[in-house]
């Protein structure tokens, strides 16, 4: 039983294993009718242009399946549709390598990423990877703009900055020749928060004897310029302003100093943006405090350097800022107090590319703060992506210096950069399915913080080579009713079936697949079959023998319980996935005999009369009876007498049986083992008896009695016999069993008596103490009565 046990769950894992196969193929669960369906389910896909391929029975959807299986169910290789990927480098100019003091190159001759387009074939569920380098260019020209906060706490360093322009020009030429600064300040919108403040105070917002000019927005004071002696002129001309809360409007000045690159003077190099305050900052929704609701709408609003619409739209937010750098490449370097070290740092973790260093009480440390944060910055590049289309997905892998690998989000940062390193990316691409009307999509991937960029035209592939070969309005297609292609019909608008042999309002259900659904469940056909024209039509086997059957197709004669490798026991045959068992056999794999003869025992009854015959073997009804017919009572006395002297004459030639040892006593298998270690143990799956007799010498000997799984009579013996001891010592030990045995029935005969005389005197007292009782059942504590008594508080007697 153990082994058919086994054998079953194999099959089973055998089977749930297969299924688990079938139901993980995503080739078959697409069930694509066409072959560009087919392709684009997965890289693993292919359909078969075979026009003999397909079997009775089989749907159309039974060409797209995996590569191994098309070859495995007869479809030659060459029939095979499989298309893969490729891809097409456009552009590859080699990254500059250039030396600090060599001939001026403009900044669009420097080549700082490569390449820089490709053109991709995307085939679903198939990366293609590409490879990109980055080389940081050594003299890369730089931009910088600084803006400054020009409310009256700045005033101190104002002063310091006055002189910036020409010791910053000194200070960058140390790492590039080409390098232009310009100046901007802000203060606050106008109508934030002087709503209740005089028309006074708005002209000059300072206390005493101060003059301050009128607060503002933002003004653009210096378009970026290589002159740093015009830089210090313009600067030194500015005036202090001041507001009377403590945020300022920076965000509206970043924002336009971002979008209006005309103003500005922004080329296509590194853009250094240096935003200098000591106070923190508004965004949007502060507006509504001063009657301003409209978004920021992100647009420059520059008109003689001053940005007119402060009034009229909020301030932007984070979100809207980090867009906006991210798409003019600009880098931003917040120079703040101490104080607010700790805001500006978080504001940093939301902008990439940016950096923030500790501007001290008057600005005079602002040139190493500037210098610091710009090798920070660029010492790491940061590959990011334009919006991806639907589908399509992308991963990065870096490859940094010295060897370090990056995956996941890491993979596309590179760190420790130093000028002239080269550093490279590898990039998978992938697209699932087609995107609509399979138009070409191109997307961007830029270093963060540059101007250059990698542009990508993907290109998919959403339909087979064969395709193109098709011919409508074929014969092959029920009197030209659809196109064949690829082997198969493409059924024309309001016709279906494998040969396009049906229309559409022939069926009176709007689901055409819904007759062939049982149940009402997902599985048409289940999966056994092809619905043609609401009509189950059930494939075929290789096997002639096997078929599908049914309605649905639900039904076969070859998925039955099997017993012994045998479909249905091979007693039986099989119909719809259940056994049809032969006369006198039965249970669900055929594998129960009702045939008795082999529970019949020696004398001529069922299992001895002690149990009841199941499947050919005994089930003892008394749990004392085991054995294949209830024959053997390991516990009952007398069982080991029956075999002591067929034993004892084979084992030992002694006994009354010894002359007729050998007609009387083959019945068992005799094994003879050297000690009682050596017999069989009661673990095994039969009842085993041991068994202790004694001979007329009164020497001992040690057997046991089993019947086992093949009904074989066994019997293990002990070789040598346990005899007593020699005649000297006899009498002694005689004598001492004897004086014992006296002592034991004298100790025997005196609790005896003690306990008659305790037993009398206990009795003795109970019947005076019931003579002397008078409790009748109304006194007697003893006595209670069975009856309760429970009286209803609302009866009250009516």
């Amino acid at each position: 039983m153990d082994l058919k046990l086994l054998f079953i769950s194999t099959l089973l894992g055998i089977i749930c294993c297969g299924r688990a196969q079938q139901e993980g193929n995503e080739c078959i669960k697409a069930n694509a009718l066409s072959c560009g369906e087919c392709i684009q389910v997965g890289a693993k896909c292919g359909w078969c242009t075979d026009t003999e391929f397909l079997k009775q029975g089989e749907p159309t959807s039974a060409r797209c399946d995996e590569l191994e299986s098309l070859k495995k169910r007869g479809c030659s290789k060459t029939k095979i549709e499989n298309p893969h990927g490729s891809q097409n480098i456009l552009k590859n100019k080699a990254v500059t390598h250039r030396r600090k003091g060599a001939e001026k190159l403009r900044p669009e001759d420097i080549t700082q990423i490569q390449p820089q387009k490709l053109s991709l074939k995307l085939r679903s569920g198939e990366p293609q990877n590409i490879k990109l380098k980055f080389k940081r260019a050594e003299d890369y020209p730089i931009d910088l703009y600084y803006l400054m906060d020009l409310s009256y706490s700045m005033k101190d360093d104002l002063e310091n900055v006055k002189n910036l322009g020409t010791s910053l020009m000194k200070e960058m030429s140390k790492i590039t020749s080409d390098f232009r600064i310009g100046f901007g300040s802000f203060v606050e919108k106008t109508v934030m928060p002087y709503i209740s403040t005089t028309p006074a105070k708005l002209l000059n917002p300072c206390t005493g004897d101060q003059n301050c000019t009128s607060p503002f927005s933002y003004k653009n004071v210096l378009k970026l310029t290589s002159n740093g002696q015009q830089f210090n002129s313009l600067v030194g001309k500015q005036q202090i302003s001041g507001n009377l809360d403590s945020p300022e409007g920076g965000f509206d000045a970043i924002m336009q100093v971002a979008v209006c690159g005309n103003h500005i003077g922004w080329r296509n190099v590194t853009r250094l943006l240096v935003f200098s305050t000591d106070a923190g900052f508004h965004f949007a929704g502060d507006g509504k405090l001063g009657g301003i609701v409209l978004p920021n709408d992100g647009k420059c609003h520059l008109k003689d350097g001053m940005y007119t619409m402060s009034h009229y739209y909020d301030y932007p937010s984070i979100a809207h800022l980090v867009q906006k750098l991210s798409e003019n490449n600009i880098q931003t370097i917040f120079a703040v107090t101490e104080e607010f070290q700790p805001v500006y740092k978080e504001l940093k973790n939301l902008i990439p590319k940016s950096a923030v260093g500790t501007l001290s009480a008057n600005s005079s440390n602002v040139i190493n703060l500037i210098i610091d944060a710009y090798n920070s910055l660029s010492s790491e590049v940061i590959l990011e992506n334009s919006k991806l289309p639907e589908g399509v997905t992308i991963t990065y892998q870096s490859r940094c210096k010295n060897g370090l690998v990056n995956e996941g989000e890491n993979g596309r940062k590179c760190s420790n950069i130093s000028i002239g390193d080269e550093v490279s990316f590898n990039i998978n691409i992938t697209a699932q399915g087609c995107p609509k009307q399979g138009k070409p999509e191109t997307i961007k991937i830029k270093p963060l913080g540059f101007t250059e960029e990698v542009e990508i035209e993907l290109n998919f592939i959403c339909e087979c080579d064969c395709h193109k070969h098709g011919i409508k309005n074929s014969e092959m297609c029920h009197n030209g009713n659809g196109t064949f292609e690829c082997g198969a019909c493409r059924c024309n608008k309001g016709r279906v079936g494998r040969q396009c042999e049906c229309r559409k309002d022939e069926v009176s259900t709007e689901d055409l697949d819904k007759n062939c659904r049982r149940d009402n469940g997902t599985d048409i056909c289940s999966n056994n079959g092809e619905c043609v024209c609401g009509t189950c039509e059930c494939k075929k086997r290789e096997n002639p023998e096997e078929r599908y059957s049914g309605k649905f197709c639900e039904c076969d004669n070859f998925n039955c319980d099997r017993s012994n490798n045998k479909l249905c026991g091979g007693h039986g045959h099989c119909e719809c996935r259940v056994c049809i068992c032969d006369a006198n056999y039965t249970g669900s794999a055929c594998d129960c005999s009702l045939d008795t003869s082999t529970c019949l025992a020696s004398n001529k009854q069922i299992c001895n009369g002690r149990g009841t015959c199941e499947c050919g073997t005994c089930r003892c009804t008394d749990p004392k009876f085991q054995g294949p017919t209830c024959e053997i009572c390991p516990t009952c006395p007398g069982v080991c007498t029956e075999h002591k002297e067929c034993v004892q004459c084979r084992a030992f030639g002694t006994g009354e049986k010894k002359d007729t040892c050998e007609r009387d006593c083959g019945y068992f298998n005799l094994i003879v083992v050297k000690d009682r270690d050596k017999l069989p143990q009661p673990v095994q799956a039969f009842p085993l008896m041991h068994c202790k007799e004694r001979d007329a010498n009164d020497c001992w000997f040690y057997y046991t009695y089993a019947v086992n799984n093949n009904t074989e009579k066994e019997v293990h013996v002990v070789e040598t016999l346990e005899c007593p001891a020699g005649p000297d010592i006899i009498p002694i030990v005689a004598g001492v069993v004897a004086g014992i045995v006296l002592i034991g029935l004298a100790l025997l005969l005196i609790w005896k008596l003690l306990m008659i005389i305790h037993d009398r005197r206990e009795f003795a007292k109970f019947e005076k103490e019931k003579m002397n009782a008078k409790w009748d059942t109304g006194e007697n504590p003893i006595y209670k009565s069975a009856v309760t008594t429970v009286i209803n508080p609302k009866y009250e007697g009516k």
